[in-house]
């Protein structure tokens, strides 16, 4: 028997080959997928580049105004987050299952099909709400090409965007009939309040809008836009969304009739955010109700002025602690025909006026020039070619610092200004921030302290709310100062930084700022604010006035514990009118809107930053010896500060008639006592208000040889130059010329170069022609007491 042995066939190698093959295919596969996603993934995200209205809201969310988009469009920037009765509405009416598709419904689309064929027309698109965001990206016209590029881009969307995020794409981009774009446009156009309050009728009637926005826009095709509306509802009825009460009353709610105009609350705020910020939600930090009543209160007082054909006033209203404005009133509402009610009179640089001088008082304090009543000169003044004069021209010869405030002297502090430094208060005005002083002292001059440089109200209400600022937090804190608290008012809030404090104070210290908000908040006020008492307010408020030159412009900032308020009057133009004073115009504008207000409560003495001193009670300066004292807190950053140059001790005969020494006095008895004796001019102008005031005995005769002046010229000044005016009939008018003597009985004579011209008692005035050229004017009185000064006339 032979056995054929045959050998069995090896399948190994073909299962390998088939293996191998089968993960070519997956591979290949999964290369071609990778290419494909890769592709996808190069598709563009559909987004929107859109120009957007500028939107501002106030401190609870409604809107105080808007500005169109660039494109003509109302299309405002998107919301954070959707109302939920709009989002529901949306979603049952567009796209039902949006949260369970990728972008795409497959069965929305075989839905839509048989229903196109059964009809023969399109009368469903299927597109979901994705698909529709696609499309307003694109803009592109509605091709069964431009649907399947939708699909993808909606696809894509859905890639990149969570569904939170694509619903609001959509709310925020669907038109709304007209040029009304996105859900908050459409709210506020239509039902002029937020989407947020939007009842169920009002929701499903901007659910359905977007679908066909050209032909059922409110105002047009009304029973088509109601029909799709009720439709809406009494789905949401079947849905258990609302209750059959709901939906009655819900059908029952009218249309709107079309477009209705939007708020315009603080519309120069508006217009300032529209220029800065364009195409932004800015929220504000604007209290709505303040500012309603602000404008009323504003427009009320502008109409009453308008007979004095002023025009325009524009304020604000500022929480101090935090620097947030709470109302931003940029100007009246037209009231005729003139222009210049759009311009925003918080932002425009006008002229101070007086309105710094507190700042100029309190610096002055802080470094020791003054002390809070120190008597100040307000004699007649010549700088150079330079001649202040009060409002009134008139002069009190000396006056208490604090007064002088107080009465907005302009004299007094004009002298202050050239003995603290032009340049050095420039430095204080920039770190109180005002900004616009950016020249140097010799563009503004002395006058500076008088209007002679523009500044903003934007930037002096800020400046006095972070004085006040400062004096809180100090008395708040365990006596120290904040490194921050002078900063610009804000109009949105801001994140606070990290809390610094200091011993020294930033710009203005503590016992400094006080002393000036006392003085501010005094009763005593300028003969040409008469009145003012009758429009003032049961609040405590330190407030100062201003007023330009040529009645250009009329300030007022008042301030408590809790609010400032800045005002400004005028016209826009820069037109003057006779009248228009700080105190007369803006004042009682200030009291009338602090009356808006809660009462805030005053600022508490900063016990830490006062010592004791003894000052004369005469002059205010610390006392020296011959003075009566009394005991004051001032500012401890006074180290040192000048002892009272007035009083002196004066050694009188026994019958009081002369002054002596007493070597002149063969009995050796004379009379010493203190006496408060003023410069010349001083006195004399003091004198007259003050009956009290006593002049120097004069000195007996043969008893003193020193040199000494009891006299002294008013006018002219030294080196000064005369021009003789004018008359109508083209003659020269005379000048006068005045002296004061200190003895009110003395008689003056007058030579003009040696020549006599007459003599004068008490009044020592004297009017004199002199011809072009150099002259010298020489006064001698009774007792041979010389003077001479040189002078030129110019024609």
């Amino acid at each position: 028997m032979i056995f054929r042995i045959e050998k069995k066939k090896d399948n190994s190698k073909g299962n390998t080959l088939g293996t191998n093959l089968f993960f070519r295919k997956i591979t290949r596969l999964l290369i071609f997928l990778s290419v494909l996603f890769f592709l996808f993934l190069l598709v563009p995200v559909p987004k929107f580049s859109s120009p957007q209205s500028t939107v501002v809201l106030a401190r609870d969310g409604s809107l105080l105004g808007a500005r169109i988009a660039s494109d003509g469009q109302w299309r405002f920037p998107a919301s954070q987050q959707l109302p939920e009765k709009y989002k529901t509405c949306l979603l049952l009416f567009e796209d039902e299952y949006f949260y369970f598709h990728p972008g795409v419904n497959p069965i929305s689309i075989l839905r839509a099909t048989v229903q196109n064929i059964r009809t023969g027309n399109v009368v469903s698109g299927a597109s979901t709400i994705s698909m529709q965001v696609a499309r307003m990206a694109r803009k592109a016209p509605r091709t069964f090409l431009n649907k399947l590029w939708e699909m993808v881009l909606a696809l894509r969307l859905e890639l990149a965007k969570n569904k939170e995020e694509i619903l609001l794409m959509y709310t925020a981009n669907a038109p709304f009939g007209g040029n009304i774009v996105g859900l908050d446009a459409a709210s506020w156009q239509y039902f002029q309040r937020p989407p947020k309050h939007l009842t169920w009728a009002e929701a499903a009637c901007l659910a359905v809008l977007p679908n066909a926005p050209g032909l059922i826009r409110p105002g047009h095709n009304h029973h088509i836009l109601k029909g799709k509306r009720d439709r809406l509802l009494h789905k949401l009825f079947e849905k258990g969304y609302i209750d059959s009460t709901e939906l009655q009353l819900s059908l029952l709610e009218p249309l709107p009739s079309g477009k209705r105009l939007l708020p315009d609350k603080a519309p120069h705020l508006v217009d300032y955010f529209w220029i800065n910020q364009p195409g932004q939600r800015i929220h504000t930090t604007i209290d709505p109700e303040l500012q309603t009543l602000a404008e009323q209160v504003v427009q009320r007082h502008t109409v009453k002025l308008l007979t004095n054909h002023i025009r325009h006033a524009a304020t604000l209203i500022a929480d101090i602690e935090s620097g947030q404005v709470l109302a931003y009133v940029g100007n009246s509402r037209p009231v005729d025909m003139d222009d210049g009610y759009n311009v925003d009179m918080v932002r425009a640089k006008r002229s101070s006026g007086s309105i710094l001088k507190p700042m100029l008082y309190a610096a002055s304090l802080q470094e020791g020039l003054i002390l809070p009543n120190s008597l100040l000169a307000d004699v007649p003044t010549r700088i150079g070619s330079y001649a202040p004069e009060n409002f009134y021209p008139r002069f009190d010869g000396a006056v208490p610092a604090d007064e002088a405030l107080s009465r907005s002297l302009n004299v007094p502090f004009v002298r202050l200004l050239r003995q603290y430094g032009g340049e050095k208060f420039l430095k204080k005005l920039s770190e109180a921030g005002i900004s616009t002083l950016n020249k140097g002292f010799d563009h503004y001059g002395l006058s500076l302290i008088l209007g002679g440089g523009e500044v903003t109200l934007w930037d002096l209400t800020g400046s006095y709310a972070s004085m006040g600022r400062t004096l809180i937090h100090y008395t708040s804190e365990n006596s120290r100062y904040r490194i921050s608290d002078f900063h610009p008012l804000s109009l949105t809030d801001t994140v606070a930084g990290e809390i610094k404090f200091t011993d020294h104070p930033p710009v203005f210290s503590a016992g400094a700022l006080w002393w000036t908000f006392q003085s501010m908040q005094s009763l005593v006020r300028p003969p040409e604010e008469k009145g003012w008492e009758n429009f003032s307010t049961q609040q405590n408020i330190a407030w100062k006035t201003g007023t330009s030159f040529g009645f250009r412009d009329a300030w007022c900032i008042g301030l408590n514990g809790r609010f400032v308020v800045g005002v400004w009057v005028g016209n826009a133009s820069g037109e003057g009118r006779p009248g228009l004073i700080g105190g007369t115009v803006a004042a009682p504008l200030m009291f009338k809107l602090f009356d808006l207000l809660p009462h805030g409560r005053w600022f508490e003495r900063p016990y830490d930053d006062l010592k004791e001193v003894t000052i004369c009670q005469k002059s205010g300066y610390r006392a020296g010896p011959n003075c009566p004292s009394k005991l004051l807190q001032v500012p401890k950053s006074v180290k040192s500060s000048s002892l009272c140059p007035w009083h002196r001790l004066v050694h009188l005969t026994i019958d009081r008639r002369y002054r002596t020494k007493i070597t002149c006095e063969p009995s050796g008895k004379i009379i010493s006592e203190p006496w408060f004796v003023l410069p010349p001019v001083m006195a004399w102008y003091y004198s007259k208000l003050h009956s009290d005031y006593r002049f120097l005995p004069p000195l007996k005769p043969g008893c003193f040889d020193e040199d000494f002046l009891p006299m002294a010229f008013i006018y002219p000044n030294p080196g000064i130059s005369v021009i003789r005016p004018v008359d109508l009939d083209g003659k020269r008018q005379s000048v006068v010329f005045k002296a004061v003597h200190n003895n009110p009985d003395a008689i003056v004579f007058w030579h003009l170069d040696n020549q006599y011209l007459g003599q004068t008692q008490r009044i020592h005035e004297m009017e004199i022609m002199p011809e072009q050229g150099t002259h010298q004017i020489t006064i001698v009185d009774h007792d041979g007491n010389r003077l001479t000064r040189s002078f030129k006339v110019l024609f």
